[in-house]
C-alpha cells in the first residue's frame, strides 16, 4: 500500500467517523412544513424616510422576541430578513390569527384621568375644538368615558406580571410596577382622583391599550386626597382569565413596537401534512435508493456494490453536514436530499466508465491500474459538472427565500458530499477490493474488465449521429415551439407566492367534486375562488386576500361538502411580496444562465459555453411549457426544481464537452464534427446509466412522495429527459453549427493541463 493510499484511507475513515458522531449527537432541525406550525413575515413601516430603518427593525426584533418567549412556544425562530422584514416561526401554533394579533399589536399603553361620562363617541365633537386633548372611549361595560390627556405611558412601566389571588378572591389580575418619574406620576394621578367622592366617575383612572380601555377602576377609598398611591405599584383587575392576564402582561412588558408592522405573509402547516411528507419522502428515498443500488450493481458488479456502500456513506455525510451547519430541513430540501442521491451516482458512473475505457485500451491491464487511470481521467469532468450544480445551489441560497433557499443549502451540501464520496470513499474502497487476490484472478467480477453492452454496440456500428446536425436542431426547435405555445395558449398558473392572496388546503374524508366546491364557494360570496383537487382527499382553494372571518366562511362551505375537512395548510401572501417574489424568480433564472455561461466560457471558451447555455435555456422553456399545458401551479418549489434542471442540463453538456476538449487535444487536425461525434459516442454509456440512476430516484419520488412532492418530481423528471436529450442533440449540434460559421476549430480550443483532462 502506497503512502497516498494510506492517507486517503485515513481521511475517508475520519470523514465517516466524524459524520457518524455528528449524526448521533446533533439533532437536525425540521422546518415548519415538516413539523407543523405558523410562519409570519412582518414588514416594518417607518413613519418617515428619515427614520433609521435598520435600527428600528433590530429593536422591533427584540420586542417581538420578548412577546414570543412569553407565549411559551417551544423553539421559536425570529430572524431579520432583508432591510425591512422579520420572519417569525412558531412551531406547533395552529391559530395564526391569535399569533398575528399578539405579534402585530403596537401595545400603546397610556393611563388617563377620567373627567366624567359621555353619551357616546360623538360626544367629543363639540368639545374637541376647545379641549383637543380630550378623548371619549367606552369602558369595559360599554359606558363611554371622557378622558383627559394621558399622564403616563408604557415608558413609565417597569414590569407587569399576571398573578392569581386565591386567598383574596381577586382572581387573575395584572400587577404593574412603575419606574423613575412614573412613580411620582402615578401617586399624583391617583391622589387627584381620590379627591372626588365615591361613585363619582372622576374618581376612576383609565388604563388604555391601543385606544381601548382595558381597565378603569375606582381609586380605593383608603387613598387620601392629594396623597395618592405611593410605592410605584398597582394592580389591574377586570375579571381576567389566565390567558387574558398573561397576554396583557406580555403586551405591557413588550411595550410599543418601534415602528408599525404589517403581515405580508402567513403560513400555517398542519402537523399531519409534515408527518405524511416525511414518511412519503423516506419511503421514496428507500425505494429509489434500493432500485438505484440494484441497477448499479447489475451494471458494474463488484464495483457497483462498492459504489452502493459509498452512497450510504454519502447519505451519512450529507445528514451530518446539514446538522453541523444548523440548516433547517424543509420539504423542498428533503426532496433535494433524495434527488442528490441520484446525482451522487453520476460521479461513480463517470469513474467506472472511464476505467472500462482504460482497461480496454491497455495491453496488459489490471482492474487496479484501470481504476487509478479512471479516477485520474474523470476528475476534470466530475469537478466541472458538480461546480455547475453548485452555481445553481448558490443562486438559490442568495436569491431565494424560505423553503426554496433551504433547498439550495441541501442541494449544495449534497453535491459536495457526493464529490467526497466518489473521489475519496469510493476510491479507497475500490482500491482495496481491486487489490484482493481473488479479484485479481477473476477481473471480470469487478465490472470494469469489459466495455459493457451499450459501448460494444456503439463500437460495432460506429454511427455518425452528427452527420446532419441541423435535423437535430430542427427537432429541438419543434419541441421548443410546441411546449412554448402552452405558455401563450394556456398561460401560467402562478401560485399564491407570486400573485399574492390566500391559499387553504384541506384533507377531506371523501372525494369532493371541484365543480360543486366552486358553486358552493360562489354561493358563499367567493365567485373568483380557484378550486383544485389532488388525489381523492385533497382540495385547495386559492383566492385574493381574505380576512380570518372570510377564511372561516370558506372552511364552513367546504365542510358542508364532505363529512370532514381538516386544514392542512393556510398561506397568505401580500401583493407587494408576491411581486417581489416574481421578480426574484426571474432574476435568479437570469443570473443562473449568465453565471453558467461565464463559467463554461472560462472552462471551454465561448463556443461550447454558448451552446450549453442555449441548450439549458431550451430545457427551461420546455419544462415551463409542459407545466402550462398541464395546468400545474408555478410556485416557489417549482422554481427550485427549475433551477435544479438548469444545473442538471448543463452538467450533462459539460461531460460531453469535456470529452470533446480531450479528443481535440489528441487530434488537433481532425474536423470538429468528427471529434464531437466521437465524444458523444464515448460518453453515451455514461449518459444512459446516469439518467437511469436518477430516473429511479425521481420516479420513486413521484409515485411514493405523495401529493406534496408530485409536482416537484414531475418537473425534475421532465427536466431529466429533456436535459439528457438536449446535451446530446441540441448542445452538440449547435456547437458544430457555430464552429462552421466562425472558422476552424483549432483556433478556438484552449489546451488544458493533460493531467486534468477528463
Amino acid at each position: 500500500m502506497t503512502r497516498a493510499m494510506r492517507i486517503r484511507g485515513l481521511l475517508a475513515l475520519a470523514a465517516v467517523a466524524l459524520s457518524l458522531y455528528i449524526a448521533v449527537t446533533v439533532p437536525l432541525q425540521l422546518g415548519l412544513d415538516l413539523r407543523g406550525g405558523t410562519q409570519i413575515v412582518l414588514e416594518t413601516r417607518p413613519a418617515s424616510p428619515a427614520d433609521d430603518a435598520g435600527d428600528a427593525v433590530d429593536r422591533t426584533v427584540e420586542v417581538l422576541r420578548g412577546r414570543v418567549d412569553a407565549l411559551g412556544v417551544a423553539e421559536p425562530t425570529i430572524a431579520r430578513s432583508g432591510d425591512d422584514r422579520i420572519v417569525v416561526e412558531l412551531p406547533g401554533v395552529q391559530d395564526p390569527a391569535e399569533a398575528a394579533a399578539v405579534l402585530g399589536r403596537t401595545a400603546q399603553l397610556t393611563i388617563h384621568p377620567v373627567l366624567g361620562t359621555a353619551s357616546g363617541a360623538d360626544d367629543t365633537a363639540p368639545a374637541l375644538p376647545k379641549r383637543p386633548r380630550q378623548v371619549v372611549l367606552p369602558d369595559e361595560s360599554g359606558q363611554y368615558l371622557r378622558l383627559e390627556a394621558a399622564e403616563l405611558t408604557g415608558e413609565d412601566v417597569d414590569e407587569a406580571a399576571a398573578r392569581l389571588d386565591q386567598q383574596g378572591g381577586a382572581g387573575w389580575h395584572v400587577t404593574v410596577d412603575f419606574k423613575g418619574s412614573g412613580r411620582d406620576g402615578w401617586a399624583r394621578l391617583t391622589g387627584e382622583a381620590a379627591c372626588h367622592p365615591a361613585g363619582d366617575p372622576s374618581r376612576r383612572v383609565a388604563v388604555v391599550l391601543d385606544d381601548t380601555i382595558i381597565s378603569s377602576p375606582q381609586v380605593d377609598p383608603s387613598v387620601a386626597c392629594g396623597a395618592g398611591i405611593t410605592g410605584g405599584s398597582t394592580m389591574i383587575t377586570g375579571s381576567f382569565t389566565d390567558d387574558e392576564a398573561r397576554e396583557l402582561a406580555l403586551l405591557i412588558n413588550g411595550g410599543a413596537l418601534p415602528v408599525p408592522v404589517e403581515t405580508v405573509e402567513q403560513r400555517v402547516v398542519g402537523p399531519t401534512l409534515g408527518a405524511d411528507a416525511i414518511r412519503a419522502s423516506a419511503l421514496a428515498a428507500g425505494i429509489g435508493t434500493a432500485l438505484t443500488a440494484l441497477f448499479v450493481i447489475a451494471v458494474y458488479r463488484l464495483m457497483g456494490a462498492v459504489a452502493t456502500l459509498a452512497l450510504a456513506c454519502y447519505g451519512l455525510m450529507s445528514y451530518a453536514a446539514l446538522a453541523a451547519v444548523g440548516a433547517t430541513l424543509t420539504l423542498p430540501g428533503l426532496a433535494g436530499f433524495v434527488l442528490a442521491i441520484g446525482m451522487a451516482v453520476d460521479a461513480n458512473v463517470l469513474v467506472f466508465e472511464r476505467a472500462r475505457e482504460e482497461y480496454a485500451s491497455r495491453l496488459r491491464p489490471t482492474p487496479r491500474s484501470s481504476l487509478t487511470a479512471g479516477f485520474r481521467g474523470a476528475i476534470s469532468a466530475i469537478a466541472d459538472s458538480n461546480i455547475t450544480t453548485l452555481i445553481a445551489a448558490g443562486l438559490l441560497f442568495f436569491l431565494a427565500s424560505g423553503p426554496v433557499r433551504g433547498f439550495g443549502v441541501t442541494l449544495g451540501i449534497g453535491v459536495l458530499a457526493s464529490m467526497v464520496s466518489a473521489l475519496l470513499i469510493t476510491r479507497v474502497l475500490a482500491d482495496h477490493v481491486a487489490a484482493l487476490p481473488r479479484v485479481r484472478r477473476r477481473p471480470r467480477i469487478t465490472g470494469i474488465a469489459h466495455t459493457g453492452g451499450v459501448r460494444d454496440r456503439l463500437t460495432r456500428r460506429n454511427p455518425d449521429l452528427m452527420r446532419a446536425p441541423r435535423r437535430w436542431l430542427a427537432a429541438s426547435a419543434a419541441v421548443l415551439v410546441l411546449a412554448g405555445s402552452g405558455i401563450a395558449v394556456r398561460g401560467l398558473d402562478l401560485g399564491v407566492e407570486f400573485t399574492g392572496g390566500r391559499l387553504i388546503e384541506y384533507a377531506t374524508s371523501t372525494a369532493v367534486d371541484p365543480d360543486r366546491a366552486r358553486a358552493a364557494l360562489a354561493d358563499a360570496g367567493f365567485p373568483r375562488a380557484v378550486v383544485q383537487t389532488s388525489g381523492e382527499d385533497r382540495l385547495t382553494v386559492r383566492t385574493d386576500r381574505l380576512t380570518n372571518a372570510e377564511a372561516a366562511t370558506i372552511t364552513e362551505a367546504v365542510g358542508a361538502l364532505t363529512p370532514r375537512a381538516d386544514t392542512l395548510r393556510d398561506e397568505t401572501i401580500g401583493p407587494s411580496l408576491g411581486k417581489e417574489l416574481r421578480q426574484g424568480a426571474l432574476i435568479a433564472l437570469g443570473v443562473a444562465l449568465g453565471a453558467q455561461l461565464l463559467y463554461l466560457a472560462a472552462r471551454f471558451r465561448w463556443l461550447l459555453g454558448t451552446a450549453a447555455v442555449v441548450a439549458l435555456a431550451h430545457d427551461v422553456v420546455i419544462v415551463v411549457g409542459v407545466f402550462a399545458w398541464l395546468g400545474k401551479p408555478i410556485d416557489g418549489v417549482f422554481v427550485a426544481a427549475l433551477l435544479t434542471v438548469v444545473g442538471y442540463s448543463v452538467n450533462d453538456s459539460v461531460v460531453v464537452f469535456d470529452r470533446v476538449r480531450e479528443l481535440h487535444r489528441l487530434d488537433r487536425a481532425g474536423p470538429f464534427p468528427r471529434t464531437a461525434n466521437r465524444a458523444l459516442l464515448q460518453t453515451l454509456p455514461r449518459t444512459v446509466n446516469t439518467g437511469l440512476g436518477a430516473a429511479f430516484i425521481l420516479t420513486a419520488l413521484a409515485v411514493f412522495g405523495g401529493d406534496t412532492l408530485a409536482d416537484f418530481a414531475l418537473a425534475l423528471l421532465v427536466g431529466l429527459v429533456v436535459g439528457t436529450y438536449s446535451s446530446m442533440f441540441t448542445a452538440t449540434p449547435l456547437a458544430i453549427e457555430l464552429d462552421r460559421r466562425v472558422g476552424p476549430a483549432p483556433r478556438r480550443f484552449r489546451t488544458p493541463d493533460p493531467a486534468r483532462a477528463g
